[in-house]
């Protein structure tokens, strides 16, 4: 059976009829055609032949490869949704993932920073160079608007309103959202658009419309980004991990914390379900519940 076929179909119908974004589909393409090359290894003749045997030897050797269960769970709702089009095309009779159950995995509680550890972040920033007024901007826009990194370096000169303070944003399933922006952000990048940006644009690179450009002139990617967060956290002399995501993290917890409703929080980020959002309220009780431990004369560990 040709199952490069039936996948390229698969990817097509993602992303036509599903429109879902490029992270998306190139997630679905990673998890199928590991399936499938498993299916080739194991010599298995046809898609109806797949059956409940299989896909628990398969699910053992993504656990002895030392995948977690959540990365498991993401593969098996790939599957499960690949089966469903192969039976909707008429090419499975059944789907074998249908009735498989998904482990249950521990909450993860979102990583973020406090207030203190951005002021010394944003402070130890020398805006005296155009990279560092790019690097200022780029943190008080990741910050400041909760964006993910992968919209933000997609983010246009035309998609930013200095006027109205907001940044048009194409987010998840190429859903548009306008996301506002406070005054440290808009001071920065004003900065940035005037003086810093126009002296990154040197002869040799061609013309650009995307808001964040990188040394030589062309678009930032969101490698750079992260690259660019380790340099600063160097400079800040702080000991932490910090990524782009931590920023968003840190956007909504301190946006809760005061007191900001969490269907607002939903819109801002760009989340589908609420279920999504509602992970920050564990953030705050656990911050709660950590200050009451430590500050309660009845309560001090």
């Amino acid at each position: 059976m040709d199952y490069n076929k039936y996948w390229l179909s698969f990817l097509e119908y993602l992303q036509i009829e599903k429109n879902a974004s490029p992270l998306t589909i190139q997630a679905y393409e990673k998890d199928v055609s590991n399936f499938i090359q498993f299916l080739i290894n194991e010599d298995v003749p046809a898609i109806n032949e797949v059956d409940y045997f299989m896909i628990r030897a398969y699910l053992t050797e993504l656990y002895n490869k030392g995948l977690s269960k959540r990365s498991v769970n993401r593969q098996v709702s790939s599957l499960r949704s690949f089966f469903k089009f192969m039976m909707r095309e008429g090419i499975a009779a059944n789907n074998p993932f249908a009735q498989l159950q998904l482990s249950k995995t521990d909450q993860l509680i979102p990583d973020m920073m406090y207030q203190e550890e951005l002021k010394l972040l944003f402070d130890s920033i020398d805006t005296t160079t155009p990279l560092g007024k790019r690097n200022k901007a780029l943190l008080e826009v990741l910050y400041g608007t909760g964006i993910r990194v992968s919209e933000c370096v997609q983010l246009q000169l035309k998609n930013v309103d200095l006027e109205l303070q907001t940044v048009l944003v194409l987010g998840k399933g190429n859903k548009e959202r306008y996301v506002p922006f406070g005054k440290y952000a808009y001071k920065s990048l004003l900065e940035y658009i005037e003086a810093a940006r126009p002296a990154m644009l040197n002869k040799n690179s061609r013309p650009q419309d995307y808001l964040f450009l990188n040394a030589k002139g062309n678009p930032l990617s969101a490698r750079g980004v992260r690259t660019i967060l380790n340099r600063l956290v160097d400079q800040a002399s702080l000991t932490m991990d910090l990524h782009p995501h931590k920023l968003r993290h840190s956007f909504a917890t301190h946006l809760l914390d005061n007191g900001a409703d969490l269907r607002a929080v939903q819109d801002l980020l760009g989340h589908a379900h609420l279920s999504s959002t509602q992970v920050y309220t564990h953030v705050s009780k656990e911050r709660l519940k950590n200050v009451y431990q430590h500050a309660h004369p009845r309560a001090r560990k």
